[in-house]
């Protein structure tokens, strides 16, 4: 596979991954016992943790990204696998 094309893949599952981590363990102003600055929305966080969402968000991309990798490699699911998609398949 091209250079580019794993690189491309990667930040798919990168930016997946981040929306999935973004809301864990996201307290508001109100739930955390903080006043809310003027103009704050209700729903915004009082400690986003951003560094720690990424990091997060770069180890679990990683990891599925290998397993991604791993079954491209050796094929270990492959589209026949899926009934109604193989070949021979009703589609």
């Amino acid at each position: 596979m091209q250079p580019g094309s794993l690189f491309a893949i990667y930040s798919l599952f990168w930016m997946l991954t981040l929306f999935a981590v973004l809301p864990w363990g996201v307290r508001t102003s109100d739930e955390a016992g903080q006043a809310r600055a003027y103009g704050e929305a209700d729903s915004a966080p009082s400690n986003p943790m951003i560094k720690r969402k990424l990091v997060w968000t770069t180890l679990i991309s990683a990891v599925l990204f290998g397993l991604y990798w791993a079954n491209y490699d050796f094929g270990w699911l492959t589209i026949d696998d899926i009934p109604g998609w193989g070949r021979g398949g009703t589609r």
